[in-house]
Order: C-alpha cells, then structure tokens, then sequence
C-alpha cells in the first residue's frame, strides 16, 4: 500500500513540472496566446501545456536535453500577430512561421537570439521594417521574409553578415537601393519590391542565384567580375539602360532573364559559349545591331520586340535543324532575312517566330509557331522598314 501511493505520488510530482525551461515555457504560452488556428487548422491542437513534457508533445517544437527551445515551426494557417516573447527563447537555432495570415511587425529584439541560424517567415501579411536587432545575427545562414508587406529601406547590414548564404526578400514593399554585399550569399532574391538607384559593381562570387526583377533599378550595368558559379540571374521588368556586358553570361548561367528593360546593345564576343539547355531572354528592350552568332546555341533564345537588323546568323538555322535550340523567337524586329535551305527540315520539336520583320516572305511558310498575342502582319509595313533603315544610315 505505501509503495502504491508513493508512486501516485510521484506521478503527481512529475505531473506538475514541465520538461521545459520555465522562461521557454512561458514565452511558448504568450506565443500561443498571440496566435490561432484558422478554419479547418488544427496546429495548436497539441499545444496543452498541463502535460508533462511539450517537448515530445508540442507540434513545431524542438529541445534541447536541457528543456530549451531550439527550433519552433509555427503553422501553416494561422493567424494574428508574432509575440516579442519569442526573443526570450535564447537557444533558437531555427524560427519557421508556414503560410497563413499573421499580421503586424517582425518581434524587435533579435539581439537575444545569438544562436539563430535560419529565420523562414513567408507568405503571411508582416508588416513595418527589418528591426536593427537583425545585425547582431552572426550565425545567421538563411533569411526568407517573402510575400509580406514588409517596407522600409534595406537594411545595409543584411548584406554583410558573416555566415549568411541565402537571403530571400522577394514580393514585400522595400525601397531604397541595393547594398553593396560581402555576405557569402549564394541565393539572393529581391524581385517585386520598390527597389530603385543603380546596381552596386561587386557581387561575391560565391552567387548562383540573383533575381532583382521587378522593381525601378536603373542605370548601366558595370561589367562585374566573373561570377563563374552563377546558374540564374534575373533583372528583367527594370530600367536598366546601355549595353548588356559580357560578364554577366557566365560559364554555367543556364538561365538569364533581362527582358523588359531598355538595353541598347549586347557586348558578347565570339568566344562566349552559352551552357547546353540554357534560356536566354532579352525581349523587349531597344538592342539594335545584327544579332550576335555567339547566341545561337541556347536551347530557348527570346530577342523578340528589339530593333536588330541584317541577316539571320547561319548559326541560328544549324542550332534549329540539329535541335540543339528549341524555341527561337524573333518577331518584332527589323531582319531583313532567314538564310533557309529549302531542302532542310525543322524538328517537330522547334518554335519559331520570324513574323513582323523587315523580310517580303515567311521563308519557312506553315513552320513557324507565334504566339497568339503576335500581330497577324507576317512583314513589317515597308514603310517602317525604310524609314528605320534610312534614320540608321544618317544617325
């Protein structure tokens, strides 16, 4: 009998203490109180903070052996607002918020946090500035704070951290302009935010991936150094003006975007080899010139909506015929002509679109394939075409 009920007792002992730091524990409920599920969610159904060990129970939650806090994952589908509690968990490592509708501002006081090596914050409704606390994140190695309404210039300092390799603040609100980086980033996305002023000259080479599309950069391009492990680069829907440097078709990009800006002219020299299976789009801006030979062996080349000129490259035909390039697409430009062997054959594989330019005839009648939005006019208005002529000549 006195064994028995010293066993209830314990049990009831145990029952009252939590395998949690107090301090971690009572920043976990002012999170929970902050936050709720909404409809059909069922994230917080775990969260009874009378059981006697969250740490094995609680979804989104991981501990220390010690019964601290080093990883919360909070979500998907909740809503309300981020506790300033959450700086009182001092041995986070890891700080994930999934999709849903959490409003107002990024909790102030990062400075608590010296452990933290990714924050992932995305696709909710976060509000105001980056807060200062954020520079003190040493160990830092990922930052996503995408899809929010996040605002304010940004914040010198993010670019500078000495661990940090991605940083991701696509689709918020942020101004001002890009800062110069010596963080070792290999991901950097800041596309659709309000970002203005020109492009910094130096980027660490470490990069593979860069999208600033979308925002109000303007300026030349400064031949940067060769980022010789760049696999993406994104500039398109800016304002960039002048030439297209050589530099920025690296050895491994397989995948450029700078259309909708307003280059006028490409510097890629003959020797420029694109990587197999690469995209290249350079549609819509204002480049003038012949088209450049060395462009030819992407597998999908966009220099529509330009004013090139002269003769299509016999090096486009061979990369159609060979099926090294898939998609070519010309249209809206002022080529004078498509050097085709009437005896050749395209693969069924190939689009093509030559309409809209300065040559009498579709030289590959029933092969080409325009997209629906392209103008019915096979050819350019002649008059077009000798007025654009004639300016070139005298201009």
């Amino acid at each position: 009998m006195n064994y028995t009920f010293f066993l209830l007792l314990l049990t009831l002992v145990h029952s009252t203490f939590s395998s949690l730091a107090p301090t971690d524990q009572a920043a976990l409920e002012s999170i929970r109180d902050s936050l709720t599920d909404m409809p059909g969610s069922a994230f917080f159904s775990t969260w009874d903070f009378t059981t006697p060990d969250p740490c094995s129970t609680f979804s989104g939650l991981t501990c220390t052996s010690l019964g601290r806090v080093s990883a919360l994952s909070l979500g998907p589908n909740l809503s309300g607002s981020l506790s300033p509690s959450i700086s009182n968990l001092t041995h986070l490592t890891q700080l994930v918020l999934y999709p849903g509708l959490v409003t107002g501002p990024l909790p102030p006081r990062f400075d608590t946090l010296p452990l933290l090596r990714v924050i992932s914050l995305t696709r909710n409704r976060l509000t105001g500035p980056i807060p200062n606390s954020f520079s003190s994140l040493s160990y830092l190695h990922t930052l996503d704070l995408s899809y929010n309404q996040l605002s304010g210039s940004l914040p010198p300092f993010l670019t500078t951290l000495p661990h940090l390799k991605v940083l991701v603040l696509a689709s918020n609100r942020f101004s001002d302009n890009v800062k110069p980086v010596s963080s070792p980033l290999l991901h950097l996305d800041l596309k659709m935010n309000q970002i203005s002023g020109q492009l910094p000259p130096l980027f660490p080479t470490t990069l593979r991936y860069l999208s600033l599309a979308g925002n109000s950069i303007s300026g030349t391009i400064i031949p940067l150094e060769p980022l010789t492990d760049l696999t993406y680069i994104d500039l398109s829907m800016n304002r960039f003006t002048g030439a297209i440097p050589q530099s920025l078709f690296g050895s491994t990009t397989t995948s450029m975007f700078l259309q909708r800006n307003n280059f006028t002219s490409i510097n890629a020299t003959s020797l420029l080899m694109l990587p197999q299976g690469s995209v290249v789009d350079l549609s819509h801006n204002s480049i003038s010139g012949e088209l450049p030979p060395s462009l030819a062996g992407a597998e999908s080349l966009f220099l529509n909506n330009n004013r090139f000129t002269g003769e299509i490259p016999e090096e486009y035909i061979k990369s159609l015929v060979n099926g090294t390039t898939k998609t070519l697409f010309l249209q809206h430009n002022y080529l004078t002509r498509f050097p085709w062997n009437s005896g050749s054959q395209l693969p069924d594989s190939v689009s093509l679109c030559l309409s809209y330019n300065c040559m009498d005839t579709d030289p590959v009648v029933g092969l080409s394939t325009c997209p629906i939005e392209v103008a019915p006019l096979l050819s350019r208005p002649a008059i077009q075409c000798s007025r654009f002529y004639n300016h070139s000549s005298t201009g």
